[in-house]
C-alpha cells in the first residue's frame, strides 16, 4: 500500500519547531535532498544545543524568530502544536506556500510495500486504544509498532520500516492537530473514539475540531470505526469520502446490531466481521479480560478489536492481546486502599469528557479536581456526577469554575477549596479527601483540567497524588 513519489530534492523547506517531531522531519527531508531551514521562537540553552546538532548535519536553524518566512520557501512543515493562526503560516498563505505536518510528510515518504496504517483518534482514550491495538496485533504474530502522537516520531518509524522491512502494520495514534495538517492521509482503517469539546482555543470552534478529527476517515480502505453511543462520530463517517467497499463499523457497550461490535452477557462480541452478521455474533473476549474493566475502557477495547478485525486478525488473538495489555500510568490506576477506601489516579483525565467517564466508573466518589480549564465549562459534568459525590477537593488555578458549578448543581456536597499551589498542595488534597471518604468509597483524582498551573505535566501530577496516598497511615498497594 503506498508508492512514494519523492519530490523533495532541491526544495527549500521550512520546518516550524525545534521539538522532537521537527527535528525528525528536518533530518528526513534533508536526507532526501531538500534544503531545510528550521525556525523556532526559543533561544534557550537546549534550543542552541539542538540547533548545533542540526547545523552539523547541514540543516539551517533560525532561533528567536518564528514569524518570518525564510526567503525561497516552497513548503512549510509544522510541528503539531503550532496554531493555524501563527504569523508564519499567514506569511506562507500570502506567498502561496502550503503548510503540512510531520504525519503528512511520513505519509508521502512511504515506499512500495510500506506497512498499512490503522489509525486511532478521538477526544479521549487514544493512547490506550492504540496500545491495545498493538498488543492484539502482536498476539496475532504481526510485527507492529504503536506510533504517532504516542511518542515515537512517525517519520522515523516509516523510514526505518522501509530500510529494514521489519513491520507488517502500524498502530497510529493521531491528534486533531496532526490530522489538521495531513490533507492526503488515507489509511487502511480508522477510528474516532468519541467527540467532546477540547482544544477549542486551537481549532476555533467545535465544528472545526470535529472536522479535523473526521479527517481520519477520509480515503479509508476497509473500515471506518465509530462509537454508536456518540452520534457525532457516525456523522463524520457519513460525511467522509472513502474507498469503494469501505464499511462503517460501530462499537457499543450494549448488544451489537449487524456491522457492530458490542457486549453480551459479559462477553465482547463481533457482528461485523463474521460470515452472517444478521444472525450470529463471534465471541472475542470476556469483559474481565479488559483491565481495568470500566465502561470507557471496554469501549476502547472494542474499538481496538474492530480495527484489528478489519485487518483480518482472528478472535483468539483479540482475547490474547487484551489479556496481555497493561494500561499506561495515571489512567484509572489503583494506587492503594486505606481504611476501606480505594485511591485511584486518573491524572490523564485532563478534560471534562475524560473526567465524566472516570467518575461514572465508581458509585461513591470523593473527587479531587481542578487545574487549567482550557476554556471548559463544568455544569454538565457536575450535574451528571452529583449523585455519586461524597465530597470534592478543589485544587489549581481554575478551581473556582468547578466550585461554582458545584454550588449550582450539587449544593449539599461538601467542598474543600485549597488555595495553595506549592509542592505540598497535593498532600493536603489527599488528606482532605481521606477525611471526607467513608469505607467503600473511591478517592478519585480525575481533575478535568490540564496540569501545567501546578505541575510540569499530568504524569508529575499523578506521581504527586500517588506519593501523597502512600504517606497516609496504613496505606497498602
Amino acid at each position: 500500500m503506498g508508492s512514494r513519489e519523492v519530490t523533495f530534492e532541491g526544495q527549500h523547506i521550512t520546518v516550524a519547531g525545534l521539538g522532537v517531531s521537527g527535528i525528525s522531519a528536518a533530518r528526513a527531508l534533508a536526507g532526501f535532498g531538500a534544503k531545510v531551514t528550521v525556525v523556532d521562537g526559543g533561544d534557550s540553552e537546549t534550543h542552541r544545543a539542538r540547533a548545533a546538532e542540526l547545523r552539523a548535519e547541514g540543516v539551517a536553524v533560525r532561533l528567536a524568530d518564528a514569524e518570518t518566512l525564510p526567503e525561497g520557501t516552497s513548503l512549510v512543515v509544522t510541528s503539531p502544536g503550532w496554531k493555524p493562526s501563527s504569523p508564519l503560516f499567514a506569511a506562507a498563505a500570502e506567498a502561496g506556500v502550503d503548510v503540512v505536518g510531520d504525519v503528512e510528510i511520513a505519509w508521502r515518504l512511504r515506499g512500495p510495500g510500506a506497512p498499512p496504517w490503522l489509525a486511532v483518534t478521538g477526544t479521549n482514550g487514544k493512547t490506550t486504544t492504540t496500545r491495545m491495538l498493538a498488543s492484539i496485533l502482536e498476539a496475532a504474530g504481526l510485527r507492529t509498532a504503536a506510533v504517532g502522537n504516542i511518542g515515537t516520531p512517525i517519520i522515523d518509524v516509516v523510514l526505518d520500516a522501509e530500510r529494514h522491512g521489519t513491520l507488517d502494520v502500524l498502530a497510529v495514534e493521531l491528534s486533531s492537530y496532526q490530522l489538521h495538517w495531513a490533507p492526503s492521509l488515507a489509511v487502511h482503517s480508522g477510528a474516532v473514539l468519541n467527540l467532546a469539546p477540547d482544544h477549542l482555543d486551537w481549532h476555533g470552534s467545535m465544528e472545526a475540531y470535529a472536522a479535523d478529527k473526521g479527517r481520519v476517515y477520509e480515503g479509508n480502505q476497509v473500515a471506518c470505526v465509530y462509537n454508536a453511543a456518540d452520534k457525532a462520530t457516525e456523522d463524520l463517517v457519513r460525511e467522509a469520502e472513502v474507498a469503494e467497499g469501505c464499511r462503517a463499523v460501530g462499537f457499543t457497550l450494549g448488544a451489537p446490531a449487524p456491522s457492530q461490535l458490542g457486549v453480551v452477557d459479559g462477553l465482547l462480541v463481533d457482528r461485523a466481521f463474521v460470515e452472517n452478521r444478521q444472525e450470529r455474533a463471534q465471541e472475542l473476549a470476556e469483559v474481565t479480560d479488559v483491565r481495568p474493566s470500566v465502561p470507557h475502557n471496554i469501549a476502547n477495547a472494542l474499538a481496538a478489536a474492530a480495527l484489528a478485525r478489519a485487518f483480518g486478525v482472528e478472535p483468539a488473538a483479540v482475547r490474547e492481546g487484551l489479556r496481555a495489555f497493561r494500561p499506561d500510568a495515571h489512567r484509572i490506576e489503583h494506587v492503594a486502599e486505606v481504611d476501606g477506601v480505594a485511591y485511584v489516579d486518573d491524572s490523564k483525565a485532563t478534560n471534562t469528557h475524560a473526567a465524566e467517564a472516570s467518575l461514572g466508573s465508581y458509585p461513591h466518589v470523593v473527587w479531587i479536581a481542578g487545574g487549567l480549564a482550557k476554556g471548559a465549562t463544568f455544569d454538565e459534568l457536575v450535574k451528571g456526577a452529583a449523585g455519586r459525590l461524597r465530597g470534592v477537593v478543589l485544587i489549581g488555578a481554575d478551581r473556582a469554575l468547578i466550585r461554582e458549578a458545584l454550588a449550582r448543581h450539587a449544593p449539599d456536597v461538601p467542598v474543600t477549596d485549597l488555595e495553595r499551589t506549592d509542592t505540598g498542595a497535593m498532600s493536603a488534597a489527599v488528606r482532605e479527601a481521606a477525611r471526607l471518604a467513608r469505607p467503600g468509597d473511591t478517592v478519585l483524582m480525575a481533575p478535568a483540567c490540564a496540569s501545567m498551573d501546578m505541575f510540569t505535566n499530568y504524569n508529575k501530577r499523578g506521581e504527586a497524588f500517588a506519593a501523597a496516598v502512600r504517606e497516609l497511615p496504613a496505606a497498602s498497594a
